[in-house]
């Protein structure tokens, strides 16, 4: 099976999961891009638009995240774009630690399939759905390249893919680099420019990144 292919039988589990919904006749979100990806971009949850259209980061937040990929000369096809959840929350308030333990085992079985050399966590609640460990805020965290053995294991809480428990998500040290969600910039003009910055130092970080793991 290929990584398109595995890719979209997870796609088919997340439409399929209607313990996953918050409300009926939901959209799933579960994400894309490159499933040869060296980059994933992680968020939080699906928004309005996201939940309109099915896709990751196509509102506002999406438009300013293509531009920063454009400011490093990539693409959106060049990436794999996802969130921790594949379901837009009543509200659009932020999700509970709950609800993304329950949808968490759907990236994590992306990441498996694609194995970046790098994750981005856009947003602090990536940032800590997968490095739970990881006490330290994103407003300390931001622009810093972090290194980890590999994904913490998936709790033995309930979760949609009980049987990714025990899989290794990814041998060896797994680089990651929190950054600011790009919603902040729409709300806090002076993020902005720390966005760009922080997004300024990801092409140093790849080369780092090919040089510690002696390929590209």
């Amino acid at each position: 099976m290929t990584k398109e292919q595995a890719l979209n039988e997870v796609a088919k589990r997340i439409g399929a999961c209607e313990k996953c919904k918050f409300e009926p006749n939901q959209n799933p979100v579960p994400g894309e891009g490159n499933p040869d990806a060296q980059i994933i971009f992680v968020g939080e949850a699906p928004g309005k638009k996201e939940n309109e259209t099915g896709r990751p980061f196509v509102g506002a937040a999406g438009k300013f995240l293509a531009e920063m990929l454009n400011s490093i000369g990539l693409e959106r096809e060049d990436v794999f774009i996802a969130n921790c959840l594949k379901y837009q929350p009543p509200g659009n308030r932020d999700p509970l630690p709950e609800e993304i333990a329950f949808q968490l085992p759907f990236l994590k079985k992306q990441i498996a399939i694609i194995r970046p050399k790098l994750i981005c966590f856009l947003g602090r609640h990536a940032l800590h759905a997968l490095l739970p460990d990881e006490t330290r805020p994103i407003s300390v965290l931001h622009g810093v390249l972090i290194w980890q053995q590999q994904l913490s294991a998936i709790s033995r809480q309930q979760s949609a893919m009980p049987e990714a428990e025990s899989s290794k998500l990814t041998a060896g040290r797994q680089a990651y680099l929190p950054l600011y969600h790009p919603a902040a910039a729409l709300y806090n003009g002076g993020m902005r420019q720390t966005l760009l910055d922080d997004f300024a130092k990801i092409p140093g970080y790849m080369d780092e990144i090919y040089e510690r793991h002696g390929s590209k």
